[in-house]
């Protein structure tokens, strides 16, 4: 087994583990049972941080703030064509990407796909279909200390033009064999040709995972 493999079987079973100890930390009665299932998310939490790399801070932000039974987090992608290319907008960082990022909770898919586009690329834009749910863990890396469900949404511009803002710093329109460096946490190669396929179709049937 390689050390990405094994690296994502260890966060497999802490996310498993933290997943016991919320529940166990919402329907437990037992004052000295909830000091267990406090000390067992931390454990979880720490070999988390430790396998992916990331702050324990930043693990503990995301992975010990919740309660109730544990779910993946939703991420929407938009797929935007103009003249046979795909828009991708550019990180801070240089790399590129759909536009996208965490549904809020008090949206719908298409509503957080509409304003992510107009946040990260300036656009108004209609969501017109889905293109693919997919299970992050299937499909980017490196591997994360939560679920995601990642949502590709198939979308028209409708006006607007790029806005200088605090998340990217450009955005263009790319051809499906010329794709630049891409923020593979966020999106890799595969799946944005999977959005150039979904537009070539005549009929498309929205794959899941």
């Amino acid at each position: 087994m390689n050390s990405i493999n094994q690296n994502r079987q260890w966060l497999e079973w802490a996310v498993e583990l933290q997943s016991l100890a919320q529940a166990g930390l919402t329907y437990g009665r037992d004052a000295f049972d909830k000091e267990r299932y406090a000390r067992i998310r931390d454990i979880a939490a720490e070999m988390a941080a430790h396998m992916s790399q990331l702050p324990l801070d930043k693990v503990k932000d995301l992975f010990c703030n919740e309660s109730g039974y544990q779910t993946p987090k939703l991420d929407t992608r938009a797929a935007i064509f103009e003249g046979g290319k795909i828009l991708l907008v550019q990180e801070k960082d240089g790399r590129w990407s759909l536009p996208g990022g965490w549904c809020d909770v008090n949206m719908s898919v298409g509503e957080n796909t509409v304003k992510e586009v107009r946040e990260e690329a300036g656009l108004d834009v209609t969501a017109d279909r889905i293109v693919a749910i997919q299970d992050r863990a299937k499909h980017n890396l490196p591997p994360y200390a939560y679920g995601v469900c990642k949502i590709f949404v198939q979308c028209s511009v409708t006006g607007g033009a790029f806005q200088e803002n605090i998340e990217t710093i450009q955005s263009r329109y790319f051809p499906e064999d010329g794709l630049p460096e891409l923020a593979l946490e966020k999106n890799t190669e595969e799946q944005i040709k999977m959005c150039f396929e979904a537009r070539r179709a005549k009929q498309w049937d929205t794959l899941f995972e």
